[in-house]
């Protein structure tokens, strides 16, 4: 059962993959919102044929995933889904907390895991032969489940092909009052810029960060799907933005008429790669369900998860061998960054830094 948390704005939901048996369907169980949470409840921590997940992604997404690993193994999946809290969440339950695994988005979210002492070590022979060395940790901590590439958006109208084609541009003279962005402080953008000090140590991002700081036509604000929107309304040319937002974007009828009016750009495809952030996955320290667990690890690394996952989410598989398919394959080819995702992590102080040091968000 997944029960209702404490002071945490946090939306407890049960994919009881269990009854897809029954109504071929995956039901899922809204337990609470924290508005209305006023004690907490523990879900069920030790039940034979289970796996517990607290999630930073939403459950729906992955309610496919889930319902094929039931159906190949028999385990029963329970998911609860928040915005934000979940180290927190981890500290406070300490050895005694249910949860078994950590699904979240972003490199820094999986980092600050491992700061906080709050996942375990796995060495296991299949997660490290189908997910490359560059998208796990070092001993083992987190694997990535799917990558998504920081690309460039650019008008069709007002900028040409092959105009814009690497991140460095980005500071040109020729952009002023041209670009828009979100937040520098934005977990997605401090990547960015983390992966950047790597590559050009911190002075040179510090001198790139202000050339793009000047060009920046407005200061920075919204999502990533704002930044699209604004270059479709005339108020810049060029935009950040990470590729599963722009697949969304498509995906909408809605939003489709304003994501045709850009073109993106696979920053830096000819020579080191596009950067690219996660998804992820870490087993916790307390994991009761340690087998079941790492048996979900193992398979959502697997050819068959991962084309299941990346499909769903417009997002790259992170196992080489599967190939992206779908709307994804339609924009060609992306030549990804072999940066260490650690390495990144590493940076990511030092990048933080920088934004407050060239006051990126105008503040």
């Amino acid at each position: 059962m997944v029960g209702v948390f404490k002071n945490l704005p946090i939306l407890a939901k049960q994919i009881n993959t269990g009854n897809t048996r029954k109504d071929g369907n995956m039901r899922m169980k809204l337990a609470a919102t924290a508005a209305i949470a006023l004690s907490a409840m523990p879900m069920a921590a030790s039940a034979d044929g289970e796996v517990n997940i607290y999630s930073y992604r939403q459950a729906y997404l992955l309610e496919p995933l889930l319902n094929a690993f039931e159906q190949e193994t028999g385990i029963q999946s329970n998911v609860v889904f928040a915005k934000q809290g979940l180290a927190e969440r981890l500290e406070r339950e300490g050895r005694n907390s249910p949860a078994d695994l950590v699904m979240t988005v972003d490199i820094s979210r999986l980092n600050e895991l491992v700061e906080r002492d709050l996942v375990q070590n796995v060495d296991n022979e299949t997660l490290e032969e189908n997910i490359p060395e560059n998208l796990r940790h070092p001993e083992g901590k987190w694997f990535a489940l799917t990558t998504r590439g920081r690309l460039i958006f650019v008008s069709k109208d007002r900028v040409e092909e092959g105009e814009i084609t690497t991140y460095e541009q980005l500071a040109d003279d020729k952009w002023n009052n041209r670009i828009c962005t979100r937040s520098g402080k934005h977990p997605y953008n401090i990547a960015l810029f983390s992966s950047m000090i790597a590559h050009h140590g911190e002075a040179e991002t510090e001198k790139w960060l202000e050339g793009l700081k000047d060009n920046l036509a407005r200061k920075p604000q919204g999502g990533d799907r704002d930044q699209i929107k604004a270059i479709a309304e005339g108020v810049c040319d060029v935009s950040i933005g990470n590729s599963y937002y722009y697949g969304n974007m498509l995906q909408d009828e809605n939003q489709r008429p304003i994501a045709e009016q850009v073109r993106l750009v696979f920053p830096n495809a000819e020579g080191r790669g596009t950067h690219v952030n996660i998804s992820g996955i870490s087993l916790t320290k307390s994991a009761p369900n340690r087998e079941n667990a790492i048996k979900l690890m193992e398979f959502l690394s697997s050819p068959k998860a991962q084309r299941i996952y990346a499909e769903a989410n417009t997002e790259y598989p992170a196992n080489p061998e599967v190939k992206p398919s779908g709307l994804v394959a339609e924009w060609g080819e992306i030549n990804p960054d072999n940066l260490s995702l650690q390495e990144i992590a590493d940076n990511r102080n030092a990048a933080v830094k920088l934004v407050d040091r060239v006051d990126y968000d105008g503040e």
